[in-house]
């Protein structure tokens, strides 16, 4: 028991420190696993709600980095994909472009750089704001304008825009292709695998089945065909599994991540499930001992693999762990802290290596007390 207490007790101490660090200032804070090199504030909007994000890395170096933003709270009508861009590894970022801005919230940005230098932005759209348990939950100063805009939704409208979600870029994202509706959707979007095939592992959402699907892409994205589905335990209910992200280890091995939600927080471990078959078949989903969600998968160059995930509960913050046997267990006992945070809205860390081997990731939180969620990043290494 006393292990545990002085675990918990070094990553407050540890959160203190970088809190009192300066945003943007290179601050080298050391843990045992690895050490944090600078936060920066990569996108604030006054007043405004920014979310879940994704970044990616094109083939001359600049880094793309796409989130929902211009929004009013977490659940509102006016979500928008937007992306942002840096050219010297994440220490400068141009001014937020606009992706997406559909009749519906746009939500939970996906984004990958693909051999063929494609960009492809992934992301589904929401009706939640026309719930009245949402409607109720925020002010009505706030939710007024919801009404109005719901009121105009005819089903026509809802019927062509809910859905899970693509578009393609030729030029590095400065002009987008035709929104493909694909039926599968996770935060971080699909990933390539070293076959050239896109692979997607998400949540089939606004089906009736709501199966954790797989799929694969043979042309680059343009189109996507079923290969197969992520088995759950006998008796439990896939209501519990949600947001999946996978990554190819070197042996071919794909690893798939899994949020869960069991019946008490406490019991909030990511799940694993593996393919052998290039994503055909699939392992029952099994606990990794990781306490977070959801998952962003990252294979180094050294073959390390590294998960970073949001922690929502105390300490609050953004956080990473490493495999050292291509996903097979994880080093859960020493979860690295990349970032702390002021409360439990907060996460979908996604992330890329740099040159150097130095990692940058990028997720969402409150920067200042009082203000609304941004976009931020932290540059850290393994040790």
């Amino acid at each position: 028991m006393l292990i545990p207490v002085i675990k918990r007790i070094l990553l407050i101490c540890f959160s203190v420190i970088v809190a009192s660090a300066t945003v943007g200032t290179p601050a080298v804070i050391s843990q045992q696993k690895a050490e944090i090199i600078s936060h920066t504030v990569i996108a604030k909007q006054a007043d405004r709600y920014i979310g879940w994000p994704s970044i990616a890395r094109t083939a001359d170096n600049e880094l793309l980095a796409v989130f929902s933003g211009d929004r009013d709270e977490h659940v509102c009508p006016w979500g928008k994909t937007q992306m942002v861009r840096s050219a010297d590894n994440g220490r400068t970022w141009s001014p937020v472009e606009t992706v997406n801005n559909t009749p519906l919230d746009d939500r939970d940005a996906g984004i990958i750089v693909t051999a063929r230098n494609t960009v492809i932005v992934s992301w589904f759209t929401s009706l939640a704001f026309a719930e009245e348990r949402y409607i109720e939950h925020y002010p009505k100063e706030v939710t007024k304008s919801w009404r109005r805009h719901t009121e105009k939704l005819s089903e026509e409208i809802r019927d062509a825009w809910l859905g899970c979600w693509v578009r393609r870029s030729a030029d590095g994202g400065k002009t987008w292709g035709d929104h493909l509706e694909i039926g599968v959707n996770s935060p971080h979007g699909p990933i390539q695998l070293s076959d050239g095939r896109l692979l997607y592992a998400g949540k089939a959402l606004w089906n009736e089945k709501k199966e954790l699907v797989v799929k694969e892409s043979l042309d680059d994205g343009v189109t996507w065909r079923r290969t197969g589905a992520i088995p759950i335990p006998d008796g439990e209910s896939l209501d519990h599994y949600h947001e999946v992200h996978a990554v190819e280890n070197n042996d071919g091995t794909i690893i798939a991540l899994i949020r869960f939600h069991a019946s008490d927080i406490s019991g909030y471990f990511m799940q694993q499930s593996e393919s052998y078959d290039g994503g055909k078949t699939w392992t029952v989903a099994h606990s990794t001992g990781v306490w977070g969600y959801p998952p962003h998968l990252l294979k180094l160059s050294d073959g390390r693999i590294v998960v970073v995930y949001g922690h929502r509960r105390e300490p609050y913050g953004e956080y990473a762990c490493v495999s050292y046997d291509g996903g097979m267990t994880w080093d859960a006992d020493n979860p690295i802290m990349l970032a702390p945070a002021i409360n439990g809205d907060l996460g979908y860390p996604a992330s890329v290596e740099l040159d150097d081997g130095s990692i940058f990731t990028v997720y969402y939180q409150v920067d200042e007390p009082g203000e609304k969620t941004c976009l931020m990043g932290t540059r850290w290494r393994l040790k």
